[in-house]
C-alpha cells in the first residue's frame, strides 16, 4: 500500500476538479455556444452575401473590359503619335473613371442615400479637369497639349458609361474621340495652313535662323522650300545683320497655328546645315 499524505490527497481532489469543469466547459461550449455562435456567423455572412453576388460582379467585370479596351484604343492613337498622354494614361483614366462610377452603381442600389453616381460621375469630371490642366504647357502664346487634356476627358467619359453598364453608349463614345482625333486631323491642318487675312489673326508664328553671313542665300532658300513643303505660308521674311559676320533671318508665318512638332523637326534640320548658328521659332500674340 502506498502512503499519501494529506497534501497529495488535496491535491489529487483539486486536479479531478479542474478535469471535471474542463469536461463541462467543453460540453457547455460544444452542445450550447458552438451552435449558437456557428448561427450568429452564418447569419452575419448571409447577410452580407448579397455584396458578392456574382451577377453584379460579372457585370463589373464586364464594365472593366470595356474600359479597359476602348481606353487602349484611344490611348494607342495617341502612343502612335508620341503624345504626353498615351496608351497607359488613357487606359488608366477610363478603367478608373469606370470603377469609381461602378462603385457607386453598387452602393447605391445597396444602401441608397449619398453620394449618388450622379454626384461621382461630377466629381471625376473634375478630377479629370485637374489631370488635363497638368497635360497643357504655355510658351509664350503657344499652347500645348489642349487636345491631349480634352481626349483625357473623353477617355473619362467613355469610363464612366462603362461603369453604369451602358455598353453600347460608352463604344460610340469611343469612336466619336477617336474620330476627333483622326478624321479631323486633316481638316484643321488644312484650314490653319490657309492664308488668312492679316487682322483676323489672333497669333503670329515667326522662324528665326542665325547664321553666316556668308551662307545666307542658301540658307534663307532653304528655309522657304522646306517650309513651303510643310504647307506654312511665309507672310513675310526679313534680314538683319547679327554681331561682327553673322545674319538672322526671320520668316513670318500665315499660319494662325502649328504643327511643333514638325516645326521643330525643320529646325533641327537647319541646325545641321553648314554656317547655321542657331534655328528656333516662337510664338506671340497680335494686338
Amino acid at each position: 500500500m502506498v502512503q499519501r499524505d494529506g497534501h497529495t490527497t488535496v491535491f489529487l481532489h483539486s486536479l479531478l476538479l479542474t478535469c471535471h469543469s474542463w469536461v463541462v466547459i467543453d460540453v457547455i461550449v460544444c452542445h450550447t455556444l458552438a451552435p449558437r455562435l456557428a448561427s450568429t456567423s452564418s447569419r452575419i455572412f448571409m447577410n452580407h452575401w448579397p455584396a458578392f453576388d456574382i451577377s453584379a460582379t460579372l457585370g463589373t467585370l464586364a464594365s472593366l473590359v470595356i474600359a479597359f479596351s476602348l481606353g487602349a484604343l484611344i490611348g494607342f492613337e495617341r502612343q502612335i503619335r508620341q503624345r504626353t498622354a498615351g496608351l497607359r494614361t488613357n487606359t488608366l483614366v477610363a478603367v478608373g473613371a469606370a470603377v469609381f462610377v461602378d462603385l457607386a452603381v453598387r452602393f447605391h442600389d445597396l444602401y441608397g442615400g449619398s453620394p449618388s453616381p450622379m454626384q461621382v460621375i461630377a466629381y471625376v469630371v473634375s478630377g479629370i479637369g485637374f489631370l488635363g490642366a497638368g497635360a497643357i504647357m504655355k510658351e509664350g502664346a503657344n499652347v500645348s497639349g489642349l487636345n491631349t487634356a480634352a481626349t483625357l476627358w473623353g477617355s473619362a467619359a467613355v469610363g464612366c458609361c462603362a461603369g453604369a453598364k451602358l455598353l453600347p453608349e460608352a463604344i460610340l463614345a469611343a469612336l466619336f474621340v477617336l474620330a476627333a482625333n483622326t478624321l479631323l486631323r486633316p481638316v484643321v491642318n488644312r484650314i490653319n495652313r490657309q492664308p488668312i487675312q492679316e487682322e483676323l489673326s489672333e497669333a503670329t508664328y515667326a522662324v528665326y535662323v542665325i547664321c553666316r553671313h556668308t551662307q545666307q542665300p542658301e540658307i534663307r532658300e532653304k528655309l522657304l522650300q522646306w517650309l513651303d513643303q510643310a504647307s506654312y505660308p511665309v507672310r513675310d521674311i526679313e534680314q538683319h545683320a547679327f554681331g561682327q559676320g553673322d545674319t538672322e533671318i526671320e520668316a513670318t508665318l500665315y499660319a494662325t497655328a502649328v504643327e511643333g512638332d514638325e516645326l521643330d523637326k525643320i529646325m533641327a534640320r537647319l541646325e545641321a546645315e553648314d554656317g547655321v548658328l542657331q534655328a528656333f521659332w516662337n510664338a506671340r500674340a497680335e494686338d
